[in-house]
């Protein structure tokens, strides 16, 4: 099969492309899936650079979700799921073939494209367990969105409106201000204003934000602190602005405020009830509220290093696909 191959860490003249790496072979509780596409997210970039939570040795298929059909199962997985359109987080989605353990298939909402499933699994995961098993977001409270021209911010604006929350965000540039304007939020805000924490309490009539969606990190979660209402819930997903922060601890105390870790996978792998809200619940919601995600390009795979290097410039709005068997672009369920 062709697979893009991760022949050493560090940077993209890594990447290979095989025409001839061996086919996966579903072991018991496994499917081997024919992918038509996948997906590239902040942690496949961070794996190929080495510095990761969870490390891969070089040799390595990068890529961590991935859609297609199953074409084969392994020992103690019924043979109906054969010819089953699913969607899936697993390594090793940059190939033609790739072995999902059956318990991580999702069904793919009717008329998605192959590309938008491929790229839901992890942004819809994370914005779901963010918003909803974390910070347990209620309607009518209000919601503050960093770094939401990207995939998984595109996802945690509209799974907040989809909840019934006001929606505040913050995109660097004034066309992607627009663009996420567009899905919903009644305010986007300008991260790299000096006085962004000041703007966040005028459009909330001085009282702050119940929770705080933060991928970004940096001065901005600051700037969530200064702006977070009494009681709020900050929910720290990632840090692309960098290194970790060193949180203030007087404005926890003083402000009554939770801060919420939010690691979507680990959560699944250790409660499995996580697990089967994300198979059913949360696709339910997606299906009635067309959470969607937006692709903002789609490569093909012998492209994989150059999306990368889209991914590190942050050129992209919303997701970066890997059209891999030549029509992720095509309905996946009509």
């Amino acid at each position: 099969m062709r697979a893009v191959i991760a022949r050493r860490l560090g940077g993209t003249d890594g990447l290979e492309l095989l025409s001839n790496a061996p086919a996966p072979k579903p072991k018991p509780g496994q499917v081997l899936v024919a992918l038509e596409a996948a997906a590239l997210n902040f942690p496949d970039l961070l794996t190929l650079q080495g510095t990761y939570q969870h490390k891969q040795e070089p040799p390595y298929i990068p890529g961590m979700e991935g859609a297609g059909t199953v074409i084969a199962v392994g020992e103690g997985v019924t043979p109906s799921q054969i010819g089953r359109a699913v969607m899936f987080g697993a390594r090793g989605t940059f190939a033609e073939q790739a072995v999902v353990s059956s318990d991580a298939l999702m069904a793919i909402p009717r008329s998605w494209t192959w590309a938008e499933a491929a790229a839901f699994p992890v942004i819809g995961m994370t914005a779901y367990h963010a918003l909803v098993h974390r910070a347990r977001l209620e309607a009518g409270e209000t919601l503050l969105v960093h770094g939401a021209a990207g995939g998984t911010g595109h996802m945690a604006v509209k799974l907040g409106k989809a909840l019934g929350a006001r929606v505040i965000a913050t995109a660097s540039t004034a066309s992607r201000r627009a663009a996420v304007a567009r899905l919903g939020a009644e305010h986007v805000l300008d991260p790299g204003a000096a006085d962004l924490a000041d703007q966040i309490k005028g459009v909330t009539g001085g009282r702050g934000v119940d929770v705080v969606f933060d991928p970004v990190g940096g001065p901005l979660f600051e700037a969530s602190l200064k702006a977070a209402a009494f009681g709020a819930r900050l929910l720290v997903i990632g840090f692309t602005a960098g290194a970790p922060n060193t949180v203030r601890t007087n404005y926890a105390l003083i402000k009554g405020l939770s801060i919420l870790g939010v690691r979507a996978g680990e959560a699944a792998r250790k409660d499995p009830r996580i697990a089967a809200a994300y198979a059913t619940d949360m696709l339910r919601f997606a299906s009635d509220h067309d959470l969607r995600p937006h692709i903002g390009d789609l490569h093909a795979l012998d492209a994989a290093a150059h999306a990368f290097d889209r991914l590190t410039a942050r050129a992209t709005d919303g997701k970066i696909a890997i059209n891999i068997a030549g029509c992720a672009s095509s309905v996946a369920v009509s």
